[in-house]
Order: structure tokens, then C-alpha cells, then sequence
């Protein structure tokens, strides 16, 4: 049996599965296996997958198309391994990232969620000057809430124990447990983080460097704010039960910071009254992200007001954002 499990969630990807998979293959751990989950795929996804299963450790999973919540669950289901990782089918893994993981859970049997900081590639797989450099330890429920620190979901490598923690299966699945809530296609990530952090004792934490390329696109992003709020705010509806005291604490500030967010997805695709109605949003919410990142928030207040007013020249340079993938 394989030590790791490797899910590869694929959906028309063809264009850079192989490169994903090509990643994967070469890691210096060798104990794993690949479980690609194409779901419901019209390209030639499967195609690129059979064309790479002269190594008898890659795997291909077909099904309808359930969304990416439910091809992870999917892979998780299929799953050999007793730690389970995950890399989206246009990101890429370090040769080294998980030896890194596995050396990580082993020395900490109390951790049961392990990240690393990943580095921004744009669609032709060239570095961009960003960077995700998350918080590595000392993780409770405000910082997951409040800034993610696992970061994308091509970073983290989880122990199938969590997930057996926190396995659910609706009364209309007749065919396998859900980890991820399929009814959510956004905030899918966070709201598994959150009920791990409020359900179990299991802890999260991360290892040094940027060991994940996360490809990311820019343009057409802003108008999908609204629709990715409304998958936050149901994420925080569907959460507070598990845990009011807590959940109605960190709410508006959780709220501030992800109005935040899209303020930067605004200015990054140039919508300067989009980005200046959440920034104002963010601060009727509440205070604190200015006092704990003053530099982030008024550098966001600021693209927006100029942006705002026309200075759309100025605050590409003075605010070089990318928006992230949801």
C-alpha cells in the first residue's frame, strides 16, 4: 500500500495535466501513488492521463461532473494511502515538497494538516513577483478564518485520519462519503479547514519555503465578487452552529478581511467603483485588519481611491495585483 495519496482533480485540462502530473512523478519521495479524478471532462484529459500510466503508480478516475468538492472527495474515497495530498491539474509541486510533508508528519504526530507557501505562475507557467508566505505555526480557528493560511488547495498534505474525522454523507449520496461539501463551488477549501479547526483537536501547521507553483489568472474577475461573497456568507451560516461563540467573534472581522481580498481582486481587474464599495464594506465591518496589516489595508485603500478616480495607470503600478483563482 502506498505511504501517499496524490489527488489530481481534473476538469478540461489538457493543456497542462501533463506538466502537473510530469511534477508529481518526480518527487524525491517515492512511497505514493497518483489518483487522478476526471470529472466529466470534453477535452482530452483522460487521453493525457493514459499516455502517462506506463507508471503503474498513476491512477484514472472517471465520473460526472460533480464540481471540484466532489472530485477531491471522489479521490479521497479512492484513496490507499494514510496521508493524502492535493495539487489542482494547472499547478505545480517542487520536486522536494513532499519529502518535506512526510518528513513533517512523521516528527509531529499531533499535526494533521500540513502547508507550505507557494510561489504565483502566470498561465504560461512564468514566475510571477508575488508569492503566498503564509503563517506557519501557532494556527487556531481566527487565522484560518481570517487570512487561510493553508493558502490554495495544491498546498496542503492531510492525514487520512482527519478526514475520517470529519466524514459526512447527506441522505441522497448513495455511493460515498463527502469531506468537502459538494454544494459549495467556492469557499469549498475554507469551509473544510474551518470544521476541521472547530471539530477536531487535529493541529495545522506549515513548512518553510515555496514549495507549490499556483497558476493564476487575471481579467474578468470582478464581477464574480458578489457570487463569492454569497459563498462566504453561507459558509459562515452553515459553520456557526458547530461553534456560535466562536464563529459570532471572529465574523466581522473575518469579514472585513474578506472584503478585503476582493477589493484587491477589483483593482486587479481594473474595476475601481467594485473595488472602492468593498473596501468601504470591509472598514464598516470592522477595524482591525488596518491595525493588524496596516501596510496591506491602506496600500488597498488606496488603489481603490485611485482607481476610482481614473488613475487606472497609477495604480497598476502602485498595486501590482493578480487575482487569484476561487
Amino acid at each position: 500500500m502506498p505511504h501517499v495519496t496524490l489527488v489530481v482533480p481534473a476538469y478540461n485540462t489538457a493543456r497542462t495535466l501533463e506538466d502537473t502530473l510530469s511534477a508529481l512523478l518526480a518527487q524525491t519521495f517515492r512511497d505514493f501513488e497518483i489518483v487522478v479524478v476526471d470529472d466529466g471532462s470534453t477535452d482530452s484529459t483522460a487521453s493525457v492521463v493514459r499516455s502517462l500510466q506506463r507508471d503503474p503508480r498513476l491512477r484514472l478516475v472517471q465520473q460526472r461532473n460533480r464540481g471540484l468538492a466532489g472530485a477531491r472527495n471522489t479521490g479521497i474515497a479512492e484513496a490507499k494511502g494514510a496521508l493524502i495530498g492535493f495539487c489542482d491539474a494547472d499547478d505545480l509541486w517542487e520536486p522536494w515538497k513532499l519529502q518535506a510533508h512526510v518528513r513533517h508528519l512523521n516528527d509531529n504526530p499531533q499535526v494533521g494538516v500540513s502547508y507550505a507557501g507557494s510561489a504565483l505562475i502566470d498561465d504560461e507557467g512564468a514566475f510571477l513577483k508575488q508569492a503566498q508566505r503564509p503563517r506557519l505555526t501557532g494556527i487556531d480557528a481566527a487565522h484560518i478564518l481570517k487570512r487561510n493560511p493553508i493558502g490554495n488547495g495544491s498546498a496542503p498534505v492531510i492525514r487520512r485520519a482527519v478526514f475520517d474525522e470529519i466524514a459526512y454523507r447527506p441522505a441522497f449520496e448513495t455511493r460515498r462519503d463527502w469531506y468537502f461539501d459538494e454544494t459549495f463551488r467556492q469557499s469549498e477549501d475554507i469551509e473544510c479547514w474551518m470544521r476541521i479547526a472547530l471539530t477536531t483537536n487535529w493541529q495545522f501547521e506549515g513548512v518553510p519555503g515555496l514549495l507549490t507553483r499556483y497558476r493564476i489568472s487575471a481579467g474578468g474577475l470582478s464581477a464574480a465578487t458578489d457570487r463569492q461573497l454569497a459563498s462566504w456568507e453561507r459558509m459562515i451560516a452553515k459553520l456557526t452552529p458547530l461553534d456560535p461563540a466562536v464563529m459570532t467573534r471572529l465574523a466581522p472581522t473575518a469579514r472585513a478581511y474578506q472584503l478585503r481580498y476582493l477589493a484587491r481582486r477589483a483593482v486587479s481587474d481594473g474595476d475601481g467603483e467594485r473595488a472602492w464599495q468593498m473596501v468601504a464594506r470591509a472598514f464598516a465591518q470592522s477595524r482591525v485588519p488596518l491595525i493588524e496589516e496596516p501596510v496591506k489595508t491602506l496600500t488597498t485603500l488606496a488603489a481603490a481611491a485611485v482607481l476610482r478616480l481614473g488613475g487606472q495607470a497609477i495604480t497598476a503600478s502602485f498595486l501590482p495585483l493578480k487575482a487569484q483563482r476561487s
